[in-house]
């Protein structure tokens, strides 16, 4: 056995300053203070977005995480540094730096997690369902120019099955030198809103590895770095292709269990049934569970879909023309749930008299000020399209990034709709005919701790008929109507309307 495959990873570079990056980076290097981790980007604006405080994405958690591990004010790669700073503050380890210096992080490094984007293709062989690898095949070029050393590559961005026997195969060039570089995989489970707490305790941690002696030693120093805080049991090595589909998997199963438990809600509003009883008795199954029984207008965010087409395109390449059948059913119903939540309300509202709609809440889920992927923009581009006036309000995501999106994605017809973003719940709900919740913010629950909202208030300056689609089922609907609003819960049918 060689001496580098001996020794414990003491230095680690992360390609890819975005979300998966900045909060494993910075748990791992919470956990291991005596390992420098180094996080790199292409983007300037990124990295100086990171060691301003002005951080670009907002996590519970991560702002005291930072606090403890970031280097301060710093600006480069070089984390030689890092005994003196900490030997300045008891309370800041100061292992973990954001550089645009990638040379001399991967240089320096011992281990490498590639953290970079891969959405889904837009051009070409499989667009709109092969998930493009450049940005992935470009860091592991980048690695095979800048390394003299023999390094332990780990993919962290989602990728389809294949993956790392392609990288195998680019690597392969670089033997040449005399280096020999171990490609591993190593999926993320996050959840954007509870990834601090998700990293923190894991359910599991998947470290996929080629079945040779060199393959299970990079597995057991990548795993030694987990074992810092995560119970070795909850450790599990598979191979390489099982690892890359697991993280498919786990997505599409979630995700086909949020729409088929709209689905349901649908049928719960026609027959009478309640969807909560409906979904009570189904998650006392303990192979289903309760957490993603809760009906929606959809599932959003960057993850779901796009690994879901990922996951068509493979059972389509493989010639399972019925699997790729359903899996593709899952996004056709997700599109589907948005549209109906549109069409209910239209009906409801008769346009021609009652045209001001307040949506509360835009980012995918709460917690997080992601939009991507937001199903609230279904509703947008229908109520647009009917002539509605639509105001916005989120309690997270920028009302900069939610313009954009509203510029990019709204068809130039719809653009000239008084469509207003406010940065106030009650400014945007006043003298609107209608609330739509999109987003289950606990600020607009009705019966939580976190609630902000002043009810009383917004029904008072409400215009009739003074509805409220609750598509999150966060209110009280006792409550509200003793205030004078209406309320339409999803997956209930209510004797009232």
């Amino acid at each position: 056995m060689a001496k580098n495959e001996e020794e414990a990873i003491t230095k680690i570079c992360c390609i890819g300053a975005g979300y998966v990056g900045a909060t494993t980076s910075a748990v791992i290097a919470y956990k291991n203070p005596s390992v420098d981790v180094v996080v790199v980007d292409s983007c300037e604006a990124q990295i100086h977005a990171w060691n301003s405080g002005n951080f670009p994405i907002y996590e519970p958690g991560l702002k005291d995480i930072l606090s403890v591990v970031a280097r301060s004010g710093s600006s480069g790669g070089d984390v030689r540094g890092e005994k003196k700073a900490r030997k300045a503050s008891t309370s800041s380890i100061g292992n973990l730096v954001f550089s645009s210096n990638i040379e001399h992080a991967v240089q320096n490094a011992q281990l490498i997690f590639v953290c970079v984007d891969t959405p889904t293709k837009t051009r070409g062989t499989g667009s709109g369902f092969a998930t493009d690898l450049r940005s992935v095949e470009a860091s592991v070029n980048r690695i095979m120019d800048l390394s003299t050393t023999s390094k332990i590559i780990v993919e962290k961005s989602t990728v389809p099955c294949g993956t790392a026997a392609g990288l195998r195969e680019l690597l392969a060039r670089s033997n040449g030198k005399g280096v020999k570089h171990e490609i591993l995989s190593n999926p993320e489970f996050l959840a954007e809103g509870s990834a601090i707490r998700d990293l923190l305790h894991p359910d599991r941690v998947i470290i996929g590895c080629e079945d040779t002696i060199a393959g299970k030693q990079a597995t057991a120093r990548l795993a030694s770095l987990y074992k810092a805080w995560v119970p070795e049991n909850c450790i599990i090595s598979l191979n390489l292709w099982s690892s890359e589909l697991a993280k498919l998997a786990a997505n599409a199963l979630l995700a086909q269990r949020i729409s088929s438990i709209n689905s349901l809600s649908a049928i719960c509003e026609a027959v009478g049934a309640d969807i909560h009883e409906v979904g009570r008795v189904c998650g006392l199954d303990r192979r289903i569970g309760p957490e993603m029984l809760r009906p929606s207008i959809g599932f959003g965010g960057s993850c779901f879909e796009k690994d879901i087409r990922s996951l068509v395109y493979l059972a389509e390449g493989l010639g399972l023309r019925s699997v790729a059948a359903y899996w593709m059913s899952v996004l056709d119903l997700n599109e589907y749930q948005k549209h109906r939540q549109t069409s209910r309300i239209v009906d409801f509202l008769h346009p021609a008299a009652c045209d001001r709609v307040a949506i509360l809440g835009f980012s995918f889920k709460k917690d997080t000020g992601d939009i991507r992927g937001t199903p609230a923009l279904a509703l947008v581009r229908d109520f647009a399209d009917r002539g509605f006036q639509i105001n916005i309000y989120d309690p997270r995501a920028k009302i900069g990034s939610i313009q954009e999106m509203l510029d990019r994605e709204l068809p130039l017809s719809s653009r000239h709709k008084p469509t207003a973003i406010f940065s106030s719940a009650s400014e945007a709900c006043d003298q609107v005919h209608a609330i739509v919740i999109a987003t289950a913010w606990d600020q607009f629950r009705t019966n939580s701790k976190e609630t902000t909202l002043d009810w009383t208030s917004i029904a008072c300056h409400m215009q009739e008929p003074k509805v409220l689609f609750d598509c999150c089922n966060v209110v009280k609907a006792g409550y509200l109507e003793g205030l004078g609003m209406k309320v339409v819960e999803l997956g209930r049918r209510r004797a009232l309307l």
